[in-house]
């Protein structure tokens, strides 16, 4: 069983950042994919980012390429998404999740609120 837990949400400004962490616990971390996904009121959920082992070949939704970077730190068990020059339409519950056999990802964190104002 895999335990993820989101931290770093908030209320934003338009073009402000905010710095989402994703706590990883309970199977080797080196095994895992680690993504991020969003989900708005009334829209399904959205794949925004992942990391695959940390091999360097990150992928982005084309909405967020340039403004959104992941990353993970192996030795603290921890996946990061920094977020730049947000936007109101980046406002969603952004969800952490992880995989060994990507794109089915089988553990989910609660989700954290990202809200960004006009």
């Amino acid at each position: 069983q895999v335990q993820l837990v989101e931290s770093g949400g908030g209320l934003v400004q338009a073009g402000g950042s905010l710095r989402l962490s994703c706590a990883v616990s309970g199977r080797t971390f080196t095994t895992l994919a680690i993504a991020w996904f969003r989900q708005a009121p009334g829209k399904e959920r959205e794949f925004v980012a992942g990391d695959y082992w940390g091999r360097g070949n990150a992928r982005y939704v084309d909405s967020v390429k340039g403004r959104f970077t992941i990353s993970r730190d192996n030795a603290k068990n921890l996946v990061s998404l920094q977020m730049i020059s947000l936007k109101p339409e980046d406002t969603a519950v952004y969800y952490c999740a992880a995989s060994s056999s990507p794109p089915k990802y089988n553990w989910w964190g609660q989700g954290t609120q990202v809200t960004v104002s006009f």
